[in-house]
């Protein structure tokens, strides 16, 4: 049995689309460690939102399957369910979409413990309050409104909510994309700073490769739905392993990958009628005659690393993708 706390097996989601499936996840696999900060990487229409429903049992799989501590998440019955909530927590993007506006803080980040019962009255305060004060916060925040904070204090009070019952796992959908540099920064170095204090797991989306570097371990990068590369965080900047990896981190700045040409974006209609063969192939500057033809599976790279590319498989170089055979 695996000792993954979250792990994802073969997993597809389609969804009609005008008669068509729409391919929002194919085949995805991906395992979450206890103690891991993984990122999840991609442009928009990657599937990184659907793959965060799944992991949140707000939607299930087509095909293939979600675990948490080794439970089939489709199988799980009512009070299993309730265990499950209870042990993952999320923080979206909009906090201000995410706190009710007519709560205090103190009530906000008190919810969940009031609902799980988890102590007396006086006991809860006590937990609000240090959650509160441990995610950088003053007391004062208590007793304000949504609307008197700013867009980086509630974000705070997002992740002090998501954390007061002590979940196992914390899953943040592109968390800091709606805040300024200055505050994004604050935030991420809180997670940081809770990962080393608490042992922390978390799983963070986002579609910037230059946030997650600094605060995860590792990285599964994906295009149209699938994953394309996956590894150590280290590994994945020094040694990018996929064509697609490449062109997103030659965007970051100091990231040393030379920019290449990438050609399009996603769009819907991409996943509606995906390319034959590897479905990077259309934009990519390293495509040859395989590409439009086979489909690559996931060829390992190095040690825990693997890259959907036939140019790994034909025997790549570390370091630097080769040009075409």
């Amino acid at each position: 049995m695996s000792d993954a706390l979250l792990e994802l097996r073969g997993v597809t989601r389609l969804f009609p689309v005008r008669g068509k499936p729409l391919r929002a996840l194919d085949g995805v696999s991906l395992s979450v460690e206890p103690g891991d900060a993984y990122g999840i990487a991609g442009e928009s229409g990657s599937g990184k939102s659907t793959l965060v429903r799944l992991a949140l049992l707000l939607d299930r799989p087509t095909s293939g399957a979600v675990y948490f501590r080794g439970r089939d998440l489709a199988t799980l019955d009512r009070a299993g369910r309730a265990e499950f909530r209870r042990s993952v927590q999320a923080v979206f993007q909009d906090a201000t979409a995410s706190l009710n506006p007519r709560q205090r803080v103190r009530d906000l980040v008190a919810e969940p413990l009031e609902a799980q019962r988890l102590g007396t009255r006086r006991e809860i305060d006590r937990r609000v309050r240090d959650g509160v004060v441990e995610v950088g916060l003053p007391e004062r925040a208590l007793r304000s409104f949504p609307h008197q904070l700013s867009g980086g204090q509630r974000q705070r009070v997002a992740i002090a909510r998501a954390l007061a019952i002590e979940p196992s796992l914390v899953i943040l959908d592109e968390p800091v994309s709606a805040l300024d540099m200055s505050i994004r920064s604050q935030v991420l170095n809180l997670l940081l700073e809770l990962k080393e204090r608490h042992g922390l797991t978390y799983l963070l989306v986002a579609h910037d490769l230059a946030l997650l570097r600094h605060v995860t371990d590792r990285i599964a990068v994906m295009y149209l739905g699938r994953v394309v590369e996956d590894g150590g965080t280290d590994d994945v900047f020094a040694s990018p392993q996929h064509p697609y990896t490449e062109a997103l981190l030659a965007a970051v700045p100091g990231s040393g990958v030379e920019r290449s040409v990438v050609a399009g974006e996603v769009g819907p209609a991409s996943a509606l009628a995906l390319p034959s063969g590897c479905r990077f192939h259309p934009r990519c500057p390293h495509a040859y005659e395989r590409c439009p033809v086979d489909d690559p599976p996931l060829y390992p790279a190095g040690p825990g690393h693997v890259s959907a590319c036939h140019l790994v498989e034909a025997g790549t170089k570390r370091g630097r993708l080769a040009a075409a055979p």
